[in-house]
Order: structure tokens, then C-alpha cells, then sequence
């Protein structure tokens, strides 16, 4: 007799999860793989915080915290909101997570009932509809394009016309890497105040933009979830450790959630995080990689027939129209991982509707493997 299996876990695969256990199995056989399908920093923690991470494993006991997080962590995040935006963020509003992942499940969760509806764009982060899907909360799709610069601006909501609960925005966004213009966020912020429809900022790529620097939430409404994380600008993906800045009034709901999903981010990353916030002159030297990365690309995959490319203002990721080249994304990534050794993530994974289409880079790597990447898909192209 076979038992059941509840609905809500019966969510997509996050494909690009597949793409990187197929890259594994080709690298377990000896074959070396570009690895351009996932958002993840070549670098580790960086070197000054490393350093001194070992003085805490000698002194700290490293039991559990205070389920918001450490004080002079979030006390540290504040003074990052103050340096970077000029904002006045009070430590009691910020929630220590575990990662990012952690924070849009406590938002989620705090922020939405069951049969509620939430606008997220597509293409974007299919965790968001994964989630939102498990909790019974409607994931309402904001199909968006380069008229728009890929984001879900206050136009795209009024095309859209139904009722929302709430509105996902990411900027800089995954996987288009566009940013949205301070204008139409003031705008969404503002129209999400008037109507009663909760706004929820992920700001996981702030810190990685090439021209100016992404506006923040914060700064626009107190109404806002606002999501950040450890893992991209501080190079710290397997640390696990984000933050959520939260109304006031959420606050202590979400800290009693959190104390019952998670205990506690783990207690050895708030303090590396913390060391790491501090050492803003190596993180700048991975931006500069990032920006010699992106230069890289955007002049050398053209010659391989990926010539038509979303405005990547920030992020590391280049999003790419592949309908002259394929129908089947799918097929095709798993075509050019065979061929080339060249790993990449298929739209399918960002947009249901026309992920076929299309094809993510990721070029948070070395400059090298940029560049091993591009001269094999421009002798594959040929």
C-alpha cells in the first residue's frame, strides 16, 4: 500500500540543480566542464574575514542564537544600509536568515495566506512560484520583456488588471541581470502602498552593478519585505546566511516563525559575515572581475550566434534568445554540454511560457573559463 504524498511537495525541479549534477557526472568521468550555469563566485569568503574566522572558533561556543541573529550582525547590516544608501535602518527591523531562501520562506509565510495572489515576472527566480506553490498561494505570471527591461513595472501590473496580494521584484533581476530605473520603482512602491499589495524587494545582487547602483526598497516604503543576501556580493554561498528587513509590525511574527522553522542562521556564518562585511576592497576587486567577465562575453559570444541578449545592468548573467539557433532550450543546454563541455541553464528553468527560447550564462567564474567557454562555443558554432 503506498501512501500519500502531499500536494504542496509536488513543486518543479530548480533546474539548474539537474544541469549541475549532469556537469558533475561529466567531470566524475574526466571530461573538464565550463561551468557557466550557476550563480555562484569563483571566490570563497573573503581572505581578510577568513583570517580571523579562526580567533572565533577559538573563543566562541558556537551554540545557538537569538533567532533574529547576532546583535553586531544586524547592528553591522544597518550600518551597511546608512554607508551604501544613505538610510537610516533601524537593527530591530533586520531578521538574520538562512540565506536568502530562508527569508522569502519567512516572508512568504508571514506576508500570505492560502489562495492568495502574487505577481512575480517571467523570466524570473523559479524558487519564488515554487515556494508560493507549496504554501497554496497563487503565483500570478507577469509575462515582461525588453520593452520594459524585463521587470514588472507599475505598466505591466495595470496591463495585468486582476486583484494581487502581493508583488515580487528583483533588481538587479535573475536571470535578465537588468535593473529596474529608481523611477519605476518609486512608482510600484508607491502603487503597492495605495492599493494594499505587499511589495517584496530581492536584493540578493545589490553590491554587482556596472553603471549606477540599484536602488533599494527600503528607502521607498516601510511597507516593504526586503531580502538580501550573503551569497553573491560577499561570496559566500555555502555559508548559507541572508537577512530580511521587515515593517515593524512583522517583526516579532516572523522572529516566532523563524524560531520554529530554523532555530537560528548558523551561528559560525554570522560571524564570518560579519568579519566579511569588512572587507569591501576585495569584494570590489570580484565586481571588477565580474565587469571584465561580462565585457568578455558580451564582445566574444556573438561570433558564436548568441547575439541577442538582455541589458545584463548587473548581476553576473547573461540572458540569451536562442530562437534562431532552438526551440528546445532543454535539448539544446543538454546538446552543448555534451559537445562542448560548456555548462549553461535553460530558460525553462526562469519562464514556463517562453524559457524555451531561451539560455542563461552565468559569469561569476574565472576570466579564464570565461574566455575557454567562449572560444568553444564559437568552434561549435562554426
Amino acid at each position: 500500500m503506498s501512501l500519500k504524498l502531499a500536494a504542496r511537495a509536488k513543486v518543479p525541479p530548480f533546474i539548474v540543480m539537474d544541469v549541475m549534477s549532469a556537469a558533475a557526472a561529466r567531470e566524475a568521468a574526466g571530461e573538464r566542464v565550463v561551468h557557466l550555469e550557476v550563480g555562484q563566485p569563483a571566490t570563497g569568503l573573503p581572505r581578510g574575514a577568513r583570517e580571523k574566522l579562526a580567533r572565533v572558533l577559538e573563543t566562541e561556543r558556537l551554540g545557538y542564537t537569538v533567532a533574529v541573529g547576532i546583535p553586531p550582525l544586524r547592528a553591522r547590516i544597518a550600518r551597511h544600509y546608512r554607508d551604501v544608501h544613505g538610510l537610516d535602518v533601524s537593527p530591530d527591523r533586520i531578521l538574520v536568515t538562512v540565506g536568502s531562501s530562508g527569508a522569502f520562506q519567512l516572508a512568504f509565510l508571514g506576508a500570505f495566506a492560502a489562495g492568495d495572489r502574487v505577481g512575480i515576472a517571467a523570466p524570473g527566480y523559479p524558487a519564488y512560484r515554487h515556494l508560493l506553490k507549496a504554501l497554496g498561494v497563487e503565483a500570478v505570471t507577469l509575462p515582461v520583456g525588453p520593452e520594459t527591461r524585463y521587470q514588472p513595472t507599475l505598466a505591466v501590473l495595470e496591463q495585468h488588471g486582476g486583484r494581487l496580494d502581493g508583488v515580487i521584484v528583483a533588481s538587479p533581476s535573475n536571470p535578465t541581470g537588468t535593473v529596474m530605473p529608481p523611477d519605476d520603482l518609486w512608482a510600484l512602491a508607491a502603487h503597492c502602498d495605495a492599493e494594499g499589495i505587499r511589495l517584496i524587494s530581492d536584493e540578493i545582487y545589490h553590491g554587482i552593478t556596472y553603471g549606477e547602483p540599484a536602488l533599494s526598497a527600503v528607502g521607498l516604503t516601510d511597507n516593504a519585505l526586503v531580502i538580501n543576501s550573503f551569497s553573491k556580493y560577499f561570496s559566500m554561498t555555502g555559508w548559507r546566511l541572508g537577512w530580511l528587513v521587515a515593517p515593524v509590525e512583522m517583526v516579532r511574527p516572523l522572529e516566532c516563525l523563524a524560531q520554529n522553522m530554523f532555530i537560528s542562521a548558523p551561528t559560525l556564518s554570522q560571524h564570518a559575515g560579519l568579519l566579511a562585511m569588512d572587507c569591501e576592497e576585495e569584494l570590489q576587486e570580484n565586481v571588477a572581475r565580474y565587469a571584465r567577465n561580462r565585457a568578455l562575453l558580451l564582445a566574444e559570444l556573438p561570433g558564436a550566434g548568441f547575439d541577442r541578449l538582455a541589458p545584463a545592468d548587473g548581476a553576473f548573467y547573461l540572458y540569451a534568445d536562442v530562437s534562431r539557433l532552438t526551440n528546445d532550450s532543454q535539448d539544446f543546454c543538454r546538446r552543448m554540454l555534451a559537445e562542448t563541455g560548456v555548462a549553461a541553464t535553460p530558460g525553462l528553468d526562469f519562464d514556463a511560457e517562453q524559457g524555451h527560447r531561451f539560455v542563461r550564462f552565468s559569469f561569476a567564474g574565472s576570466t579564464e573559463d570565461m574566455a575557454e567557454a567562449a572560444r568553444r562555443l564559437k568552434a561549435w558554432g562554426k
